[in-house]
């Protein structure tokens, strides 16, 4: 029997004869890479990126420079062209008042894209403050803001904004519905960020963090919060689609802008007892309603199946 203590010759082989494979080599070259450098690089290579991209710039152009896109004065009326179809001085025809419907449209996207704007600024802030002070520190502060965010949630924003529009109907503005809709809409919007923020906050690098001494609201703003807020972004992009929807149902119901100021809801809402006789009065708007949310659609669908890596995989 061989002693305990007696020695074992160990024989490597030569590495001519075991080269490394690629699986072994670690990559030391190259820019390091992030969960947005991934995204970018996927998204790019898709076709409904750059459609999507396309269309939202053509939109938030008409609607910084609508001049550029007519010299018709979208106020101006005359009776005698009432629902006559394109033709002559018009593209797409008049409504019934007159009015050219091309160049109603072309002024109307900034007004419906400005709601939609200040709609998703106001859900997006609320929504990071409630579900990041709720997902991480927890405890009766998360039971606090989640119950506030409960009762918001089980009203529904457009109901609350008909409401709250009816009130304040002496004081209808771009700003006052788009604070009606906004107060109600980010509920979602903070489920979604606490629910990422109970993920992120166990992570080793939070630790770490806490380890060497750096205080818990500086761990949340450097640290957890960054890593948690891209499935914040893709909610955003639908609530932006979803905010311009009802901007134009609210004005479709008459509790929306006042009639006199240019929008495809007040215009939908006005040619409704038209289609028959001029469709056109109707169908316009409503293309370009439907054109806007459909490219904000597409670019949240985009941008979340970027953010998350097993569709990246996937596909």
């Amino acid at each position: 029997m061989p002693s305990r203590n007696s020695q074992q010759n160990h024989f490597v082989a030569p590495l001519e004869e075991t080269p490394l494979v690629a699986i072994d080599q670690v990559k030391t070259e190259g820019k390091p890479s992030n969960l947005w450098i991934d995204a970018w690089h996927d998204v790019r290579k898709r076709p409904m990126f750059w459609i999507s991209s396309v269309m939202i710039f053509v939109i938030v152009t008409v609607a910084l420079f609508p001049s550029l896109f007519t010299s018709v004065d979208p106020t101006f009326c005359e009776l005698s062209k009432s629902l006559d179809g394109p033709g002559g001085d018009s593209v797409l025809g008049y409504t019934k008042q007159g009015c050219d419907i091309y160049s109603r449209i072309i002024y109307g996207t900034g007004t419906s894209l400005s709601v939609g704007i200040i709609v998703t600024v106001l859900v997006f802030v609320l929504g990071i403050v409630f579900g990041a002070f709720a997902g991480f520190y927890g405890g009766w502060v998360d039971g606090v803001l989640s119950r506030v965010g409960d009762i918001f949630f089980s009203i529904p924003y457009i109901l609350a904004a008909v409401v709250i529009m009816s009130v304040f109907s002496a004081y209808r503005s771009v700003w006052i519905i788009s604070l009606a809709i906004g107060i109600f809409a980010w509920p979602s919007t903070a489920r979604v960020l606490r629910a990422e923020i109970f993920r992120v906050k166990n992570a080793d690098y939070v630790m770490a963090a806490t380890a060497i001494g750096v205080s818990r609201f500086r761990i949340l703003l450097r640290h957890v919060l960054p890593n948690s807020i891209a499935p914040v972004i893709v909610v955003t992009t639908i609530s932006l689609a979803a905010a311009i929807v009802a901007e134009a149902t609210l004005s479709f119901l008459g509790v929306g802008l006042p009639s006199t100021t240019m929008s495809w809801g007040n215009d939908i809402s006005q040619a409704q007892n038209d289609l028959r006789v001029a469709p056109q009065t109707l169908i316009y708007p409503s293309i370009a309603l439907s054109l806007t949310v459909l490219s904000f659609i597409m670019l949240g669908e985009v941008v979340r199946d970027a953010l998350d890596p097993k569709a990246r995989a996937a596909r």
